[in-house]
C-alpha cells in the first residue's frame, strides 16, 4: 500500500466491469458486517438488486474508484439530492488498505468533486454497527443532523458544509 497522496481516483460507471466488481466487494463487506458472518452470494446479489447504484452516473450522481497502482482498493459515490446537496454513499476501502489513510483521501476527493459540481452540503447515513466508519466521518468534519431517511439501515445521520471560501483558522 502506497502513501495516500499517491493513490489515484477515477470516475467510473457503477455498471462497468470494474464498478460492479468493487461494488460486489462493498456489499459482501456490508452484509457480512450486518450478519456477523461471511455473506452468501445470494445475499450480495439481493442487496445489490435492492440497493441499486444506477443513480451514481448520468447527471444524477457520480462514482469514484480508488486505485493503488493497477489495483482497485475502494470506491465511493455521491447521489445528487438537489442543486446544492449531495448524499455520500458506497464508501468502501478494501480490508487490506484500511488504516492507510485511503478512506480519508477518498472522502476528500468526493468533497472536492462535489464542490466542483456546485454542491455546498454533503450528507450521509451510517449504521450503528459501523463504528469505525462513523468515527472516520466525524474525524473528517461530518456532524449529526436530523433524520432525512426512513431506511432501516440508517441509524446515524451526518452532514458537512463543503466548498466554502471561508478563511481557515
Amino acid at each position: 500500500m502506497r502513501h495516500p497522496h499517491s493513490l489515484t481516483f477515477t470516475v467510473a460507471d457503477p455498471a462497468s466491469l470494474e464498478g460492479r466488481a468493487i461494488l460486489t466487494r462493498f456489499f459482501e463487506d456490508l452484509v457480512a458486517s450486518y450478519w456477523g458472518r461471511p455473506a452468501t452470494s445470494a445475499e450480495v446479489t439481493r442487496a445489490m438488486r435492492n440497493e441499486p447504484s444506477d443513480d451514481l452516473r448520468d447527471g444524477t450522481g457520480f462514482f469514484l474508484l480508488i486505485r493503488d497502482d493497477d489495483r482497485i482498493i475502494g470506491c465511493g459515490g455521491v447521489r445528487l439530492i438537489d442543486e446544492t446537496t449531495g448524499e455520500v454513499t458506497r464508501v468502501f476501502v478494501a480490508p487490506e488498505a484500511r488504516g492507510s489513510g485511503a478512506g480519508r483521501a477518498l472522502l476528500q476527493q468526493l468533497e472536492s468533486a462535489s464542490a466542483q459540481r456546485g454542491l455546498r452540503r454533503l450528507r450521509l447515513t451510517v449504521r450503528e454497527d459501523l463504528t469505525p466508519t462513523r468515527s472516520l466521518y466525524e474525524a473528517c468534519g461530518y456532524g449529526a443532523v436530523e433524520s432525512f431517511s426512513t431506511s432501516p439501515y440508517a441509524d446515524h445521520f451526518l452532514a458537512k458544509t463543503i466548498g466554502t471560501s471561508e478563511p481557515q483558522a
